[in-house]
């Protein structure tokens, strides 16, 4: 099978099994009534939005039960591998997952490919783009319906772009660190104590190493990058990450203007102690909530962006009524409320956003990016959380050591220790390339 090594394939099927998953994964499904969809949700805030859809459908169904259960990620992550072992489900289940995640229920044939139609609604290049189709298919057979995802822009403070004489966002990496010099504010004693560009340095080990991959994506890099046949290679050893890295060095040695202890992301962003910052769409509604007198804009990062798409797969033996279901919540109509209402970015192209950007312009740098944006998301393989929590723990080390700064060879030498360390977990895991 494809992004996955046998090891990998071989450990989740015992789990599975040895949870009971295989032969009760439909158990409760196979006999209910086909007018009954149960939605399972990984995000609470997401059970007004399937209510919303499945109001929508009684005109032509009026029938129709739909049951939301929008339970926290991580215990929704374990609802769906113990598998519906209770029974006593009715009609369909939609089930809500990262393409990622269902990766592994799809290695192992335990959720259902889509229909025909279905699979033509998401493959239309009209409908969703290649990344978003692929994203909800496996090995070239379309498995789920897009929905939602996270997505990375850039979240800056006017009134501080306005007092450093900055009139628009930055479009080049370039200019991220000019930006970041000009707009960071400093005591007596020349420290910057509001800085111009919140990097994230500290903190949660995976963290780290997304946003230093959503960085390092704009000169053309990725910590992983597929290489045919399921393989993967790191892509950061090279003159992109040369270039990102130093960038990171440069801010907090050279120009400090960022500093391991100064307060980050959203909290300094909206307590005034940062000028800009990237994030994703969830930061809106928290500046709406915590400081809605903040003045800022936001704007596409220079090249394209992480996105972690979500999409709809169903279970059940009957399961005509849940792709309808899942196809439904992709109408323009119910897109538009999702934005509105939710705040996460529907993956569905050619949808009319205007009316939710005129009420929140924020929304704009997300919806209406340029045409040839280029998005990545975090590769559906067992050791991703390892890969990434092992770069984050180097670049930790690298954002301590201002000899690095000025020292390309020894950037090199780092890149490279990181990047063996990488091709290291990937061969152990079989997913190394040759």
């Amino acid at each position: 099978m494809k992004n996955a090594s046998a090891k990998t394939r071989i450990s989740t099927r015992a789990l599975l099994m040895g949870t009971a998953f295989v032969g009760t994964f439909l158990s409760g499904l196979a006999s209910a009534s086909a007018e009954t969809i149960t939605v399972w949700s990984g995000y609470p805030e997401m059970a007004p939005f399937y209510e919303h859809v499945a109001e929508g459908m009684k005109a032509s169904r009026p029938d129709l039960d739909v049951k939301v259960e929008a339970i926290a990620l991580r215990e929704h992550e374990k609802r769906v591998a113990l598998g519906l072992t209770g029974g006593g489900q009715e009609g369909v289940t939609v089930i809500e997952l990262s393409g990622s995640t269902a990766t592994r229920y799809l290695e192992n044939d335990l959720l259902p490919e889509a229909g025909d139609d279905v699979s033509a609604f998401v493959k239309d290049e009209k409908n969703f783009g290649k990344f978003f189709s692929d994203a909800a298919s496996y090995d070239g057979a379309v498995y789920g319906v897009p929905l939602f995802r996270g997505q990375g822009a850039l979240y800056y403070n006017t009134d501080m772009f306005a007092a450093a004489g900055l009139t628009t966002p930055p479009k080049t990496m370039e200019e991220y660190s000019a930006y970041a010099e000009k707009l960071t504010k400093r005591d007596a004693s020349g420290k910057a104590n509001v800085s111009g560009w919140s990097l994230r340095l500290s903190g949660g080990g995976q963290g780290i190493a997304e946003k230093f991959w959503i960085n390092l994506h704009q000169f053309g890099g990725a910590i992983l990058a597929p290489a045919g046949d399921g393989k993967w290679k790191p892509d950061f050893a090279n003159e992109a990450g040369r270039d990102a890295l130093k960038q990171y060095l440069a801010n907090i040695f050279t120009a400090k203007t960022v500093s391991p202890e100064m307060p980050a992301d959203a909290d300094a962003f909206e307590r005034g102690q940062t000028a800009m910052f990237i994030r994703e769409s969830w930061v809106i509604g928290d500046i709406a909530k915590k400081a809605p007198d903040l003045k800022y804009a936001t704007a596409p990062l220079p090249k394209g962006s992480i996105a972690l798409p979500t999409n709809l797969y169903v279970a059940g033996e009957d399961t005509d009524i849940g792709w309808e279901f899942a196809q439904a919540a992709n109408s323009p109509e119910n897109l538009v409320w999702l934005l509105e209402n939710v705040g996460w970015l529907p993956n569905r192209s050619g949808v009319d956003y205007s009316s939710v950007t005129a009420k929140q312009p924020a929304f704009a740098a997300f919806v209406d990016y340029p045409q040839n944006y280029e998005f990545f998301t975090l590769p559906a393989i067992g050791p991703i959380e390892e890969v990434l929590t092992r770069v984050a723990a180097q670049l930790v080390i690298a954002f301590g050591d201002a000899s690095m700064a000025s020292d390309d060879a020894k950037i090199d030498a780092f890149l490279k220790k990181a990047s063996d360390e990488v091709v290291a977990i990937l061969d152990r895991e079989g997913l190394a390339a040759k």
